[in-house]
């Protein structure tokens, strides 16, 4: 009989970590995007008052190139993490308990409907 403190497990501190480490990438990329949409809404040309002002030649701006370039990353970033973490988990296709610093919580890689004759891909879960 499998005990409920399983999650308390030592073993299972690398998966935690990144099991973390995820999270915390999964909501900054969130708040990058949101500031992403922000700055694409009080980017929009403004109404013609009569004479409109151009930019000096050679200049331009640099933040939402540099907030996309952000959002790449992050997205790279994320997707490298899921793998690893997918690659972690023991077994597939069934939730297992970690400890995310609040009592237990589940992580599992469930199989994703794909063409016959493929490799099988998987989706991480995390409930917390």
């Amino acid at each position: 009989m499998a005990s409920n403190l399983d999650y308390l497990n030592p073993a299972l501190l690398p998966l935690e970590e990144k099991v973390k480490a995820y999270l915390e990438a999964e909501e900054e990329l969130k708040k990058t995007q949101i500031e992403a949409r922000s700055l694409a809404t009080t980017d929009l040309p403004a109404a013609a008052d009569g004479f409109e002002q151009r930019p000096p030649t050679g200049s331009f701006d640099q933040h939402s190139d540099e907030l996309q370039q952000r959002l790449n990353n992050m997205i790279t970033d994320l997707d490298l993490l899921r793998r690893e973490i997918i690659e972690l988990l023991p077994v597939r296709d069934e939730f297992i308990k970690l400890n995310l610093g609040y009592g237990p919580s589940r992580v599992g890689a469930f199989v994703v409907p794909t063409a016959p004759g493929t490799e099988p891909k998987y989706q991480l879960r995390v409930i917390h």
